[in-house]
């Protein structure tokens, strides 16, 4: 089963070239869906998260946008959120991987935002990076509800640079070309990794 890491900065298109490839028939991990999952009524991580921020669960849930604030400028705190966070959906990530094996796959993508950052890249056969100019990326998150620019230079500032995330790909995902243009690409690369072996997953994941 071959592994592609898929990947991008805020506004470069992500989520689009990730439905995309559940479009061809490729099955899709989500991080931030998983995230939401364990965090939202009656997730696995919202006890936890409550104890360790006292005040940001409501209704069985965490608010994010009581969360938001304590964590976002505050590396110790975003640290202690990770801590509880991580080891659940590395979990849930590895339990895709094990029911994609069993069902003998040739290819799965991980959509993790921040792929490289944490090195889940190192659990992949091969990345995609999702990309854009600088300056449709800013008017594409400029146009989003309650978006400023000062918002948008902090979640900049916690990701790895868009020219980093290219060097470090083995595929690029142009989104700035038009949607074909953008699925022509996708379909190539699905084309590419069904063809290579990959690791032997099967065996790695039975325990």
């Amino acid at each position: 089963m071959y592994i592609l890491g898929l990947t991008g900065s805020i506004g470069m298109g992500k989520t689009t070239a990730a439905d995309a490839f559940r479009h061809f028939g490729v099955p899709v991990y989500d991080a931030d869906a998983v995230v939401h999952q364990l965090t939202g009524p009656g997730g696995k991580a919202v006890e936890a998260v409550g104890k360790a921020f006292p005040g940001v669960v409501k209704n069985n849930a965490v608010d994010r946008q009581l969360l938001g604030p304590q964590v976002f400028d505050d590396k110790a705190a975003l640290a202690r959120l990770e801590d509880i966070l991580h080891p659940l959906v590395r979990q849930i990530q590895l339990d895709f991987l094990r029911q994609a094996a069993k069902r003998h796959e040739k290819l799965v993508v991980l959509d993790v935002p921040l792929l490289f950052e944490v090195g889940s890249d190192q659990l992949c056969d091969a990345t995609a990076v999702v990309t854009a100019p600088a300056y449709l990326q800013r008017i594409r998150v400029l146009s989003r509800p309650g978006m400023t620019e000062d918002r948008l230079a902090q979640v900049l500032a916690s990701q790895l640079p868009d020219g980093e995330k290219r060097k470090q790909a083995d595929f690029l995902i142009q989104t700035s070309l038009g949607k074909n243009f953008s699925l022509l690409c996708i379909r190539n690369i699905i084309e590419i990794c069904k063809d290579r072996n990959g690791h032997k997953w099967p065996a790695r994941l039975k325990s």
